[in-house]
């Protein structure tokens, strides 16, 4: 597989991983999964395993054994909610399942007197309490979010395990009663309502208990998430913002992503010395950081320590998407991760673009043709643009974006026209002629973002959807021949998820697996843009950049990939705010970067 995916240079070392997380709360969150689903087995199903205390039986409480069959079941389900925390080495976790492992080997032995089940949930308590000191880690960010996550999936889960419940007496059920009887028997009974499924002997009161359980479960889990005290993603403060600005002032020209850390949904961590910081965000339990480090290559390895103490804080899994191959060498040297190549970032030197020549012909023409139509291009910086038409600039941008879901984390700022941006790049297209709508004669936005003293980096390519097709492409040349008058060397355009899969796979002579993985991406590009990006930006003759994704092990891969498609928002697993609640909210999420969708296609 060396020829499919694209892999680092031979100047990226690759050094022996550090050591995978302990052992033993990944082999005891498994084993409370597996208790989990005996309890939960043992409260569903009587006969799970035939009873042997027949006589000790007779002399119980009637009423109780149904009580322990709720009680089994409640164990069950949370233990299995406990297990992936335990294996994250969470205190929280641990505390919790420490005390439902004996609430469940009370239940195993009252209900089906089984003395394997109570040794099994003992066995794992004693693991809990011998290596008590491995479970350290602290809280992940949360919100109220998670409340009504939680209340759908136990909702949902709930509904079908009531379902297995009431399903799991045949000989006992009273006649047949049909599967919409059967529903309606567990949703009454988990609101602790008795339905119209009726069982012989004491299996009614089972089935209520057991079902009543689930709803009770549900609903005070629930009530727990939604009350308990906020714990937010952290964000940049003030001090840490002028702190960053005070870095990038200095060492901000080395890479073109470090004005993106200024994005104010990150956190920040600083070496010990305040030269170097890392900034990241928590995602679905992944610490993910984008870009290099920002400051003094110097002071790299303390801020990279820092960030990888927080990561074992928290027990979360630390991933960098899109650092540099500078940026790769330092991190795999310092922590033993791993480094692969992820694309490249298309850079191109102001000095050497011309529209002149047979390679520029396609780009030339449809930039003629759109200033035929009769449409003007302004470059400015934000600091020369009065407050409304600047007003006007963040609406139209707000308004034209292609998604409900606002996208955008490693290569963009989540913002246009603050006060502190004064010196951000803004390039707009208008028509005079044309009809005047709600932004009067604006067609199309692009925003740059700085790169030291002499470069700027695309953050946001925005366009009115009634204006003609080549917006992009009219306002990037636009911004690259306005360059040299605004003191600007280098633009950074967008970055080309794959690009080296991409072009070699469609070169003569590459071989049928690398002739496939291209095939491939060519296919997700239907979702995700990967082929159009990269000929969008080959169009203006770059010179490519490769960038990097650092990660722990290949079995992380998965995890980072979907963590980093949440922060980019190509997956939302909260409900967005309706729009009109968006527009009034001042913490904006991140804006749409670098989306060329359209006018690459009709290009």
């Amino acid at each position: 597989m060396s020829g499919v995916v694209p892999t680092k240079p031979t100047s990226v070392r690759r050094v022996p991983r550090g050591p995978r997380p302990e052992a033993v709360p990944l082999l005891v969150g498994r084993a409370c999964a597996l208790v989990g689903l005996l309890d939960i087995a043992a409260g569903v199903f009587p006969r799970f395993r035939h009873s042997r205390m027949h006589a000790l039986a007779e002399v119980l409480p009637g009423s109780f054994g149904p009580f322990a069959a709720a009680l089994s079941l409640s164990a069950g389900v949370l233990l299995l909610l406990l297990a992936h925390g335990l294996k994250r080495r969470k205190r929280r976790a641990w505390r919790a399942a420490v005390a439902l492992l004996p609430l469940g080997a009370v239940a195993q032995f009252t209900y089906r007197h089984s003395l394997v089940g109570v040794l099994i949930s003992l066995a794992l308590l004693l693991p809990l309490l011998r290596h008590r000191d491995q479970f350290a880690a602290l809280p992940d960010p949360r919100s109220r979010w998670r409340a009504l996550a939680n209340f759908v999936l136990m909702g949902a889960g709930s509904l079908a395990l009531g379902l297995v419940v009431v399903n799991a007496h045949p000989h006992r059920m009273v006649g047949d009663p049909s599967l919409a009887d059967r529903l309606t028997h567990v949703l009454y009974g988990l609101f602790g309502v008795e339905g119209p499924v009726d069982y012989g002997g004491n299996t009614s009161w089972t089935v209520a208990f057991s079902l009543g359980a689930l709803g009770l479960l549900t609903a005070v889990t629930t009530v727990y998430l939604a009350f308990r005290p906020e714990h937010p993603a952290a964000r940049l403060t003030e001090d840490d913002e002028a702190r960053l600005r005070a870095l990038l002032a200095r060492h901000g020209g080395r890479d073109s992503l470090g004005h993106f850390a200024l994005r104010r949904d990150k956190a920040v961590v600083f070496s010990p010395s305040g030269k170097a910081a890392v900034t990241y965000r928590v995602v679905s339990g992944v610490m993910l950081a984008s870009g290099d480090p920002i400051g003094d290559v110097e002071a790299w390895p303390g801020a990279i320590e820092r960030f990888m103490d927080e990561a074992r804080a928290h027990s979360w899994t630390p991933a960098v998407m899109g650092c540099s191959e500078t940026g790769g060498e330092v991190w795999t040297r310092e922590t033993g991760l791993d480094a692969l190549e992820l694309g490249d970032e298309a850079v191109v030197d102001v000095a050497d673009f011309s529209l002149a020549g047979r390679a520029m012909r396609n780009v030339r023409q449809m930039v003629k043709r759109i200033e035929r139509a009769g449409y003007e291009t302004r470059v400015r910086r934000v600091a020369d643009l009065g407050d409304a038409e600047l007003d006007r600039v963040r609406r139209a941008a707000d308004d034209w974006r292609g998604t409900d879901t606002e996208r955008g984390f490693s290569m963009a700022l989540g913002r246009v026209g603050d006060p502190s941006d004064g010196d951000c790049l803004i390039a707009t297209a208008h028509k005079q002629d044309a009809e005047p709508g709600e932004y009067g004669d604006l067609k199309a936005i692009l925003h740059f973002v700085p790169w030291g003293t002499d470069g700027v980096s695309l953050d946001l390519m925005r366009r009115d959807r009634s204006a003609d097709p080549g917006m992009n492409e009219l306002l990037i040349v636009a911004a690259l021949q306005a360059a040299p008058r605004l003191g600007i060397a280098r633009v950074s355009l967008n970055f080309a998820m794959f690009r080296a899969a991409l072009a070699r796979g469609e070169k003569i002579g590459a071989g049928p697996v690398l002739r496939a993985w291209r095939g491939l991406l060519v296919f997700l590009s239907r979702w995700f843009q990967i082929e159009s990006l990269y000929k969008f930006n080959a169009k203006f003759r770059p010179r490519w950049e490769p960038r990097f994704v650092v990660y722990r092990a290949s079995a992380d891969l998965p995890r980072i990939g979907f963590a980093a498609m949440q922060a980019e928002g190509f997956v939302t697993l909260a409900p967005p705010l309706p729009r009109f609640l968006r527009r009034r909210t001042t913490a904006r999420r991140p804006c749409t970067h670098r989306v060329v969708e359209q006018d690459a296609r009709a290009a």
